[in-house]
């Protein structure tokens, strides 16, 4: 089997690959179309979020057996195809998902104590207790959309805090003793936090909008650690503007893009964004949640063992059966 490694990751990958027989080889800077001219030579790939692997990407990788994805997503691969041409398809969602449970449960604690805004005022000199006075977490009643690997992490987190968790998901039957399983009718009627932790597909593209929030009896704090474009951010800035969202904690942007810095050196910078970062209302990181010292073994870990689990050690390279 060989291997090509599109990202760098973990070393353990590449050495773990290599004890179980397979020829590694790595190549973080050429292009897309560089990297399609040679495709055809591998058997795996391994990739974080580098670029895309569409069908015309995929229709040159003809010995392709499976692509090892470092991460809990796979929006970047179409999976669909991949499937048909029967590529095994490795993400790991297990690997970060503490880191990611952890972040989520950082920025609410952070929010509700103005932790962001205290920590401000007190390098500038101003000693303002009643203004940074914080709210607690005990007692109140957290939504969760999304019960898989990241909200079942959040939720094992939230078990101290005395708190009632629900959950919402188009699975059935996923709550546990950590989260009570709702419709999302209860889930708005009763939630006063919610943690989005749902994959980026078209269901969940733009599903945080006006009217959605609006369907929330309590003024309501936001957490998104899941993908940017989930939350309509102008709808989400006029929530904070009326006081319908109290705070918003953001892992994630609608304005990522592959150099998130390019925003600032093009000129204006879109409105909704420029009262983000002004609010002491919201809580920005740029997409760590699930990044970890931690998470990056056990990212790189996940694939090895599920890849390990589908293929034999000594199995040849072959054609993938197109």
């Amino acid at each position: 089997m060989k291997v090509l490694h599109l990202d760098v990751n973990d070393p353990l990958i590449i050495t773990q690959f290599a004890e179980m027989g397979y020829t590694n080889e790595e190549d973080y800077t050429s292009s897309k179309e560089e990297i399609e001219a040679k495709i055809h030579e591998y058997d795996g790939i391994i990739i974080r979020s580098r670029f895309t692997l569409d069908k015309q990407f995929l229709d040159k990788a003809s010995r392709l057996k499976f692509i090892g994805r470092l991460g809990a997503g796979l929006e970047n691969i179409d999976t669909e195809y991949a499937k048909r041409l029967g590529v095994f398809l490795a993400a790991a969602p297990e690997g970060n998902r503490n880191a990611v449970g952890e972040h989520a449960l950082g920025m609410l604690l952070s929010l509700f104590n103005k932790l962001n805004k205290a920590d401000g005022e007190v390098r500038q000199g101003k000693w303002d207790r009643e203004g940074n006075r914080g709210i607690e977490l005990d007692g109140k009643t957290v939504g969760i959309i999304g019960y898989g690997n990241m909200g079942k992490a959040f939720a094992k987190k939230l078990r101290g805090f005395d708190c009632e968790v629900l959950c919402y998901d188009i699975v059935g039957g996923v709550g546990d003793e950590n989260a009570r399983q709702v419709g999302i009718m209860e889930l708005q009627q009763k939630s006063q936090v919610l943690s989005l932790h749902v994959p980026q597909t078209e269901d969940t593209m733009k599903m945080i909008d006006a009217d959605f929030l609006k369907g929330f009896q309590h003024p309501l704090w936001l957490i998104n650690t899941a993908r940017g474009k989930c939350v309509v951010t102008e709808d989400l800035v006029a929530a904070l503007e009326s006081g319908q969202v109290l705070g918003a904690g953001l892992d994630v942007l609608e304005y990522e893009k592959k150099s998130f810095e390019n925003m600032f050196d093009e000129g204006e910078l879109p409105a909704a964004f420029n009262y983000l970062i002004a609010s002491d209302k919201v809580v920005l990181s740029p997409h760590v949640a699930g990044w970890t010292v931690e998470s990056k073994v056990k990212l790189a870990q996940t694939v090895v063992d599920k890849v390990k689990g589908r293929f034999s050690p000594t199995e040849t390279a072959g054609n993938q059966g197109k």
